[in-house]
């Protein structure tokens, strides 16, 4: 059985909305899936309520009983389970993160989220789990294929998960319907989202149990978050920046030249616009 874990400290990132959908295009892809509700908000709860359905359970429960649940769970066949937490620095994120074998911290590209993202990823790291940033609410027209193409380079180093997840109004639909995009409109560019979206994961989740089992791993890069923070907010085009400094840490180091004293290539030292 694996566990994903939604947390961020910062409110608006969209967890619950992404917990859902994610849940359902698991579901969709064959898992038996179980969605923890540590919120005290119940979001997910009232979600599946207005589901009528029992094919993705939701359950709202306190943090000190999530590590029994879980054992039932597991006992009981689930392969996945979703655990959404509350906004803020709580027992009930710090026991999503324990437990969790896959933590996804969403942010808005904007330079609240970006600080608040900071403060969980520290957390996490504390943890020694295993984590990946989620660019969310992203304006579509923002994308430009630069842009794109940096945040490819940052999902095949592991730093982000695949795709930019753009605001669409799907994605509200669904919510209020206690459905997952996947299931609203299946066809729509928010569907594709999520179903790139949970191969990601999936993707991730399969390393991991590739790695307990003594197979080797690829490991993603690590790259220096702290740094990454401090320059992104002072930059006046975040979006940009959220790419763009990750990028630059992630470059291979070449010899330095007299044509080039810094040692990066002409073209490696563009930035991403």
């Amino acid at each position: 059985m694996h566990i994903v874990a939604f947390v961020t400290q910062k409110g608006g990132a969209g967890k619950s909305t992404l917990a859902s959908n994610v849940a359902v295009a698991a579901r969709k892809a064959g898992e038996r899936v179980f969605v923890c509700d540590l919120d005290p908000l119940q979001s997910l709860v009232k979600w599946s309520r207005a589901r009528k359905a029992l094919d993705v359970p939701a359950e709202h429960m306190p943090a000190e009983k999530l590590g029994r649940a879980l054992a039932q769970l597991e006992r009981e066949g689930v392969t996945l389970v979703i655990v959404d937490t509350p906004a803020s620095d709580t027992p009930q994120a710090d026991e999503a993160i324990r437990a969790a074998d896959l933590c996804v911290i969403p942010a808005r590209p904007n330079t609240l989220d970006i600080w608040a993202s900071e403060t969980t990823l520290a957390k996490v790291r504390a943890s020694g789990k295993a984590f990946a940033f989620l660019l969310n609410q992203c304006p579509p027209a923002q994308q430009s294929a630069r842009v794109a193409r940096g945040a490819q380079a940052l999902q095949e180093m592991g730093a982000l998960l695949a795709p930019m997840v753009s605001t669409r109004v799907d994605y509200q639909e669904a919510v209020r319907l206690g459905l997952g995009v996947v299931e609203l409109n299946p066809k729509g560019a928010a569907a594709r989202e999520m179903a790139t979206l949970w191969g990601a994961i999936g993707a991730r989740l399969r390393d991991k149990a590739s790695a307990t089992d003594g197979r080797a791993a690829a490991e993603p890069a690590r790259l220096p978050y702290q740094d990454f923070f401090e320059q992104a907010v002072r930059a006046s085009g975040v979006y940009a920046d959220f790419v763009n400094t990750l990028l630059r840490f992630s470059r291979p180091q070449t010899r330095p030249t007299a044509a080039d004293p810094d040692g990066a290539a002409p073209e490696k030292r563009r930035r991403i616009s």
